[in-house]
């Protein structure tokens, strides 16, 4: 028996294990940071399209003369606004896509400006002159701003990898007096 000492000394060494748990580690370290960095670029789009939305909303609510009478910009303006701030983020304005909200705009009483729903050519929806809030009193009119972007994941090894998620973006603001 005198050859079983030399294998357990052997299978007692320590050499090498530090290389199988790295080997055994850093892959789910890697994964885990690459979905941190990739959640976090989800979460700056989705935050960059509803600033985006709401200084839209801003722009087509707000007359564009204070003392010219309630002359409201054209969904064009509003359009502009969406788009400067999206390529400021270098997000692409080709890949915004429509969305319609589910509650149609309701007009507002009158003496309030018609009611409009355009869609920009930008594939933004601007609805100038429409109802906010229909259950609560006062009333109040304003504008309302929607569209989508897409964001694609790529995660190698997961099921979320190329996996296209669509961010919603509405904002509404109300018009001043």
């Amino acid at each position: 028996m005198p050859n079983i000492k030399p294998i357990a000394r052997q299978l007692g060494s320590t050499d090498g294990a530090e290389i199988a748990e790295a080997a055994l580690v850093l892959p789910l370290v890697a994964m885990l940071l690459f979905g941190i960095i990739w959640f976090g670029r989800a979460f700056n789009i989705y935050s960059t399209i509803q600033q985006a939305a709401q200084q839209g909303a801003i722009t087509a609510a707000r007359a564009t003369c204070g003392t010219c009478g309630n002359t409201l910009p054209t969904p064009a303006a509003a359009d502009g606004v969406v788009t400067a701030v999206l390529q400021a983020n270098n997000l692409g304005l080709g890949q915004i896509k429509k969305w319609e909200p589910n509650s149609p705009a309701q007009p507002c009483p009158t003496p309030a400006p018609a009611p409009s729903c355009t869609l920009t050519a930008h594939n933004i929806w601007v609805c100038s002159s429409v109802l906010l809030n229909s259950a609560t009193q006062p009333t109040q009119c304003g504008a309302m701003v929607s569209f989508q972007y897409p964001f694609q994941f790529n995660l190698p090894f997961t099921s979320l990898n190329m996996q296209q998620i669509i961010l919603s973006a509405q904002a509404q603001s109300r018009m001043e007096n």
